[in-house]
């Protein structure tokens, strides 16, 4: 335990709970004014809210290691027909990183909060983009109102139990070595730009894709969604995914798209296989030469599915 509180005293931030802003150098690739919301907890959750008020909203939801960034290109095509809603998790992007325990970092808070942010919008029915935990979290918190989800596009992405973790992301998890890894050397967030992608990163898109997560204190989520991956029979949040994938069954009416890296190390192509056998009405496409942040390796291919499904 004392090299994780070395790290951690070594790696402090002035202002947790401080909303951050982006630089222009950040601003140039992500040039949105964002919005903030409170949450039951009193933490500031930072949300896009761009375009159109007409019609069915479309809700983003990222993953780990990402933020909003991730659906940056996506949202300044769409927000001209579509009004799009991309929030950050709390500890992600540009909301409050509160230290745990203050903040639980789990499945159920964090889609608790998505229902909250858009009952707080005054939003009844979205259409989802899911990547990563986004799928988790999302249907997560719908899961007793599926009604409410018009459409679906999954994008590497898992709703339901699995054994299939690679083992560098089970390393991850270990409480000592995993908190120095993650929290301390950056090994997730900043080892993710390159093997989450196929194609090298642009500067300037790498340093988005990092700029939440400078340092230990920033980099609290991006360590407790590995730890709260349930992996272990026991894991407190196994029981929630597993209610969450019985309300999998109510989504036989709803169009479902999926857009999928196969070349995924994480979220590789049996993940697609499992959800061709829940939902074998989904339309799938996979893009062969597409990693984990597929929509950097295939943006004009995903896009060319992605607008007609959604705004059709």
């Amino acid at each position: 335990m004392f090299y994780a509180w070395h790290w951690k005293r070594s790696f402090e931030h002035h202002a947790i709970n401080q909303p951050l802003k982006a630089p222009s150098s950040i601003k140039q690739s992500y040039p949105f004014d964002g919005e903030t919301f409170k949450t039951k907890e009193g933490h500031s959750m930072h949300y896009l809210d761009e375009g159109e008020e007409g019609g069915t909203p479309v809700l983003f939801l990222h993953g780990n290691p990402t933020w909003s960034y991730f659906y940056r290109n996506l949202i300044l095509r769409m927000r001209t027909n579509v009004r799009c809603i991309a929030p950050d998790h709390i500890g992600c992007g540009l909301s409050d990183k509160p230290d745990f325990p203050d903040y639980g970092y789990n499945l159920k808070d964090h889609s608790e909060n998505i229902i909250h942010l858009l009952d707080h919008l005054g939003i009844d029915r979205v259409r989802l983009v899911l990547h990563d935990w986004g799928g988790a979290i999302g249907l997560t918190a719908f899961r007793n109102s599926t009604d409410r989800v018009e459409k679906i596009v999954l994008l590497n992405t898992a709703a339901f139990p699995s054994q299939n973790v690679p083992k560098r992301i089970l390393l991850c998890r270990w409480p000592v070595i995993g908190s120095f890894l993650v929290r301390g050397l950056n090994g997730f967030a900043g080892a993710a730009t390159w093997m989450a992608t196929q194609k090298k990163l642009p500067k300037e898109v790498k340093n988005g894709f990092l700029y939440p997560y400078s340092n230990w204190s920033d980099r609290v989520a991006v360590w407790r969604f590995v730890r709260d991956i349930p992996f272990e029979q026991n894991h407190p949040s196994l029981p929630l995914l597993k209610e969450t994938e019985g309300s999998l069954k109510n989504y036989l009416d709803t169009e479902v798209l999926s857009c999928w890296g196969m070349k995924d190390f994480c979220f590789n192509p049996g993940f697609l296989s499992e959800w061709e056998e829940i939902w074998p009405h989904m339309k799938a496409h996979r893009m062969d030469e597409a990693g984990h942040y597929l929509l950097e390796d295939s943006f004009d291919d995903c896009w060319s599915r992605i607008e007609p499904f959604l705004q059709g």
